[in-house]
């Protein structure tokens, strides 16, 4: 096997699924409907009882994006409320079990196409999915065929794939991007279910096994798998960090600390890329609607389901644009006359396209069918891992992928008319929780909000609030401290700062994300890089190096107010520079991961974790 950074990782193995709890899960439950009521109340004292009309320009921005976060908290708990697992059944022997059963037909094998999506990437580490695709067992005959789908052309690649003894798919255009490409491995196979990957997608044997099964229900559409990196560097204990840089008394403090707190691992994930909170929490509890979405690599879909919605979603879109055109036609013999004339024009300028040409796809296509009016198809969120890949090893790398994600579904929310679109037809819950998705991408205007308030405070002086007197703690502490308390339970057995973190500190992102689409600016189909990025990376943190370097002027300009006695109502004083304190530490993550470097040793360290 070729010598890649991650070889030294290869014998580790996935977490499994969080267990369902159904005693955490009720106290959770009554929990947020606690923090809903206290949070009513305190946004209702917020806007009627608590601001400063001296400071309009700071109280009501302020109370503004309380409002908002509060409506998003709202959201999240609808999202978190439940955990209600499809049910696994076993793998199915033959197609027939697959499928209506109006539409059974002589029993034959399963059909199975798995795609293998690439475009720049190392074709040595394609080869190792390749290989592991090859690995892929099932209890029964089946006809299963891997596709490597190469958007780039390469003659190195065909190479491989010859080697390997696998099919090798290209096209003469990149038109589409990967949308286009699977569209493509699509026109070139027949298979009845479609295994998608990334070129670093690398899936387990058992991923066909475990997943079939849902398929028995001839309404599920596709089955997601969780997605896992098995790269993540494994950190190291505070007592064996604190000993390299201050000896053995350093090694006794750190170990004396974690006799206080519990184990401390420094330098795990600088990136925040671990995806359990995502997909073992927040897309795990969206079953119960039928709203967990697809991702991407390690997913599988029914190809009649994709292809009787591509074939709607085109048929509708050619009978709206013949539509635009002749609706301002008064006369109705000639107004038919030219949409007949239109029709066959319009048809063959319109793309069929499986998986919709957008940036974010995946979500895209899933709004598709979940919508369908004809066909309500279901999504299932398998909690199982069944493939490992590799995450962003370097800041770049990371934020192109969630600039990616943020433009790509803002540009779904503000530009595309699929809300707006009669013929998709979302339930409630549907649109609650895809609306969830969307609306953590706008958090970035609020938290702007959040992070700028307390320099207000600390360098002015001026309260957003009426006062900070017995009203104020006695409704915003029982709110905050029940949030806490709640979503601790809400997420049990994942800690969740790491989220917070990240949520607040790719405020920057986010808003130029937010730009990019409000201008309208295309949004670029940045292949994620797999191998470490060189350079400084501190450039892409000055707005977090920012609220750092003016919260700490905040926190030493208000601390002397304080000891100087400049202050009439040190509570507020006191509770802004616990606010700017957070900040800070939620900025310092990011500030961090910029200045990470892998150590020479990681190997080793690596190779003992595992």
């Amino acid at each position: 096997m070729a010598n890649f950074y991650f070889s030294c990782f290869e014998k580790r193995r996935p977490p499994p699924p969080l267990k369902h709890n159904p005693v955490i899960e009720f106290i959770w439950q009554v929990l947020s409907v606690v923090v809903i009521i206290i949070g009513i109340n305190y946004i209702r004292w917020r806007w009627m009882e608590s601001l400063n009309y001296d400071a309009l320009w700071y109280a009501v921005p302020l109370v503004v994006a309380e409002t908002l976060a509060f409506m998003g908290t709202i959201l999240f708990t609808i999202n978190l409320w439940q955990v209600r697992d499809v049910e696994k059944k076993s793998a199915p022997d033959c197609i027939s079990q697959c499928l209506e059963p109006e539409l059974n037909s002589a029993p034959r094998p399963i059909k199975v196409d798995l795609f293998i999506a690439t475009y720049s990437e190392d074709t040595e580490l394609v080869r190792l999915s390749i290989q592991d695709a090859k690995r892929v067992t099932y209890p029964f005959p089946i006809e299963y065929k891997i596709h490597v789908l190469d958007d780039g052309k390469r003659p190195e690649m065909r190479q491989v794939t010859e080697q390997e003894g696998v099919n090798y798919l290209s096209r003469e255009t990149n038109i589409g991007f990967k949308a286009g490409n699977l569209r493509n491995g699509m026109e070139h196979t027949d298979g009845d279910f479609i295994v998608i990957c990334d070129a670093d997608t690398r899936v387990f044997p058992s991923i066909l096994t475990n997943t079939l099964g849902y398929f028995r229900d001839p309404a599920v559409a596709w089955v997601q798998t969780p997605q896992w990196f098995y790269d993540l560097p494994a950190g190291k204990r505070l007592p064996t960090v604190l000993r390299k840089k201050l000896g053995r008394p350093g090694q006794t403090f750190g170990w004396l600390v974690e006799k206080l707190v519990g184990p401390l691992t420094l330098g795990r994930d600088p990136f925040f890329n671990d995806p359990q909170m995502f997909y073992d929490v927040i897309l795990r509890r969206r079953n119960w609607a039928n709203a967990a979405f697809c991702c991407g690599a390690a997913s599988i879909h029914r190809r009649e389901a994709i292809m009787q919605s591509a074939l709607r979603h085109y048929a509708h879109t050619v009978e709206s644009e013949i539509t635009r055109y002749t609706r301002q036609v008064p006369d109705g013999a000639l107004r038919e006359e030219l949409r007949q004339a239109m029709k066959m024009h319009v048809a063959y300028d319109t793309e069929l396209t499986p998986y919709k040409f957008h940036v974010s796809e995946d979500i895209y296509t899933s709004i598709l069918l979940h919508g369908d009016r004809e066909h309500r198809w279901r999504s299932v969120m398998h909690p199982e891992v069944e493939s490992k890949m590799l995450s962003p090893q370097d800041l770049l790398t990371w934020m192109i992928q969630r600039f990616k994600y943020a433009a790509g579904s803002l540009d779904i929310l503000l530009h595309d008319t699929i809300f707006r679109n009669r013929k998709v037809k979302l339930s409630i819950a549907q649109k609650l929780m895809y609306g969830t998705t969307f609306w953590s991408y706008l958090a970035c205007l609020w938290n702007t909000v959040f992070l700028i308030s307390p320099l207000v405070y600390l360098f002015t002086g001026i309260p957003p609030v009426s006062a900070y007197s017995t009203p104020f703690y006695l409704h915003f502490l029982p709110f905050f401290l029940f949030s806490e308390l709640a979503f601790m339970f809400g997420t049990w057995g994942i800690s969740a700062w790491d989220g917070k973190s990240s949520y607040l500190s790719l405020f920057s992102m986010n808003l130029r994300a937010l730009d990019t689409v409000l201008r309208g600016e295309k949004i670029k189909f940045h292949v994620t890089p797999k191998e470490r990025q060189q350079g400084n990376f501190l450039t892409l943190v000055k707005p977090q190096l920012c609220i750092i370097a003016l919260t700490l002027l905040g926190l030493i300009w208000g601390g002397l107010q304080l000891w100087l006695g400049n202050v009439t109502d040190p509570s507020g004083y006191i509770i802004n520079l616990f606010w700017g304190g957070v900040n800070i530490v939620a900025m310092l993550p990011m500030v961090l991961a910029a200045l990470w470097r892998p150590e020479e040793n990681e190997s080793s360290s690596a190779q003992e974790a595992a």
